[in-house]
């Protein structure tokens, strides 16, 4: 039995061969049969450990169809040394043999998690905007894997998109260098940066609400304790996708925002309601939610989507503005995983360890 080993790179290779049509495709799938409730899927609870740097996470999961994994992320504890934290979340994901049970691939997930996460992401615009709509401004706050893979898979799916904005914490190295990758892969975008405004920073605040009140998509993937700009400031028939919060106590938006939306799009309604600080603190019931997988009908066999026009249109009249909450479920590793291997067997990418499972 051989094993296939699939480094950081060769990742980077084998995703950039999919369309944003596919990946859109890849977590229909994995939403229609979560809020299916579905028998073929399994997800434990993650089990967690403490290392001297870092808290380790295990989550196992399983799809029937696709396959069985498990993912392994390393997140940084608030004292570790800054040079581990710049390094960023170590991650892994295994992929057994649904024969024989033995691993048979060793993916690198560093990038797996946000590209995931931002096909999610656009499958809720897909879902939730008209089939002629023509974003021209989209904001991001963060400056990490998740706003590039999100600012990557929206530019390439929205051409209409003139004006890409990215506002960060602090104007280092990672924004500068996420900039210069956007701008070189889409030179016809105007690209700019920007500081979260400090306290008592009058032309930092007033630049970044400037942006807020343009953009048509806003994108928010950092682990803010307070929201980050006011209700107010964000124009009617904007669509946010909020990637950051995954605890009681982290909020990226404000309650009124929340409440503006009406119903909140949300990948899982349980895992949301205790985990996503900004629902959490609205009070929100499930009646309050609408989950992903319930706006469409999937087909299987062409591996194809429909959009639900009633409940839909429940949500675009809901409110004034559209929300798409994510706290991120198991089974997207194991779709995105699995088609990964999948993809990197047919195009001969990564390392083959022939014999890996077998005695001499």
């Amino acid at each position: 039995m051989s094993l296939l080993v699939l480094s950081a790179a060769d990742v980077a290779k084998v995703t950039s061969t999919f369309s944003p049509d596919e990946l859109v495709a890849l977590m229909a799938n994995v939403f229609s049969r979560l809020s299916e409730r579905r028998r073929d899927i399994e997800q434990p609870h993650r089990v967690t450990l403490s290392m001297a740097h870092h808290t380790s996470l295990f989550m196992p999961s399983r799809i029937t169809c696709a396959g069985t994994t498990m993912k392994v992320v390393s997140v940084p504890t608030s004292d570790a040394p800054k040079e581990i934290k710049e390094k960023g979340l170590p991650a892994t994901t295994i992929v057994l043999d649904e024969q024989f049970g033995s691993v048979k691939a060793v993916v690198n997930a560093r990038r797996l998690t946000a590209l995931r996460n931002a096909a999610g992401s656009l499958l809720s615009a897909r879902v939730i905007l008209p089939d002629d709509a023509a974003p021209r401004t989209i904001l991001a706050i963060g400056a990490g894997a998740q706003i590039q893979a999100h600012l990557a898979l929206f530019l390439t799916a929205y051409p209409s998109i003139e004006t890409c904005v990215i506002f960060n914490r602090s104007r280092n190295t990672r924004l500068e260098t996420l900039r210069e990758l956007l701008q070189s892969t889409f030179p016809n975008v105007k690209l700019t940066t920007g500081v979260l405004p400090a306290a008592h920073s009058k032309e930092t605040e007033v630049e970044f609400h400037d942006a807020v009140k343009a953009a048509n998509i806003i994108i928010t993937a950092t682990s803010s304790t307070r929201p980050l700009f006011p209700s107010k400031l964000v124009q009617k028939g904007t669509h946010l996708c909020l990637i950051g919060s995954y605890k009681p106590e982290m909020h990226e938006i404000d309650t009124d925002l929340v409440k503006r939306a009406g119903i909140i799009i949300v990948d899982q309604k349980s895992a949301c309601l205790q985990e996503a600080g900004e629902l959490i603190d609205a009070q929100l019931t499930e009646g309050d939610l609408a989950e992903l997988g319930e706006l469409f009908d999937y087909n299987a066999k062409e591996k194809t989507w429909l959009p639900r026009e009633g409940p839909i249109e429940d949500i675009q009249t809901a409110g004034d503005v559209t929300i798409f909450k994510s706290v991120g479920v198991g089974v997207q590793d194991v779709a995105i995983a699995c088609a990964v291997v999948e993809r990197a067997v047919k195009e001969n990418i990564g390392v083959v360890i022939e014999q890996y499972d077998e005695d001499d």
